[in-house]
């Protein structure tokens, strides 16, 4: 006859069995723990912006220009994001190419200067045109004072034309200009892809502002330092007609106003 068949014990198979879960969710711990991102940060809805905020970051702000229209400053300054969230400066549009002046630059200066907000001017940088006369033009239409923001350029797009040497080149010479004027090495502005070809590991002393929507978290290879992330394009604040960007500034109000022209 066969031998009879042992029968594996009900109590052996539950134990196998809790064992296989246990080791099974270590693993998964392990994993998490070893690959998950430490600088994932905190978001919450923002009625007040109508988009998600990085709660993460208390001090944000806004960039404006002539696109914008008329804008009731006061309106802005009392406004609350979310938690302690609140808006404290403001970037404005000063300058374009070689010639062109933003129409409501002196207004949006002088009237977001006076609610106390901290105010910063750009450049919008076309970059086919002579970087000299650019910087001219920035430095004859904005007169910093103390408590400012240093000024920023705004380069996101190189020309077809050009090598990027050159592009390189162009872009130092702007920035030195106005350093020079201002006593203060000014803010880059720009997109992640025109940072990776043409920005990192040519202007790392430069503080920078970047533009980066497509994730909760500013992650990637950045070499330089980081001021300003501007995470959304499609916000909304009462006082403005239509969307308005908004930047988180990395770090709290005491740091925001350490950076300011003295």
């Amino acid at each position: 006859m066969p031998a009879p068949v042992k029968r594996r014990s009900p109590f052996n198979v539950k134990l196998l069995l809790a064992v296989s879960l246990l080791c099974i969710g270590l693993i998964a711990a392990f994993l998490y723990f070893r690959y998950r991102n430490p600088t994932q940060i905190e978001w919450d809805y923002s009625r007040t912006a109508s988009i998600r905020i990085p709660t993460e970051y208390p001090v944000h702000g806004i960039d404006v220009s002539k696109h914008q229209g008329k804008i009731e400053w006061s309106v802005i300054r009392e406004s609350a994001l979310a938690d302690e969230a609140r808006l404290e400066f403001v970037f404005i549009k000063a300058t374009e190419g070689i010639s062109i002046q933003d129409k409501r630059f002196k207004n949006n200066y002088s009237s977001a200067r006076q609610t106390g907000l901290r105010v910063g001017a750009y450049h919008f940088f076309i970059p086919w045109r002579d970087p000299v006369p650019q910087a001219d033009n920035f430095i004859e239409t904005v007169q910093l004072k103390s408590g400012d923001l240093p000024p920023v350029l705004d380069v996101e797009s190189s020309h077809p034309l050009k090598s990027d040497e050159r592009t390189i080149r162009d872009i130092r010479t702007w920035l030195e200009l106005v350093e020079k004027e201002y006593g203060v090495k000014p803010i880059i502005y720009t997109n992640r892809r025109f940072y990776q070809k043409f920005i990192r590991g040519n202007f790392d002393e430069y503080p920078l502002w970047l533009a980066h929507y497509s994730s909760e978290q500013l992650a990637g290879d950045i070499s330089g330092k980081v001021w300003f992330w501007q995470y959304s394009e499609l916000g909304q604040l009462k006082g403005i007609k239509g969307k308005v960007d908004y930047n988180a500034f990395l770090g709290d109000l005491s740091e925001l106003e350490q950076i300011c022209l003295p």
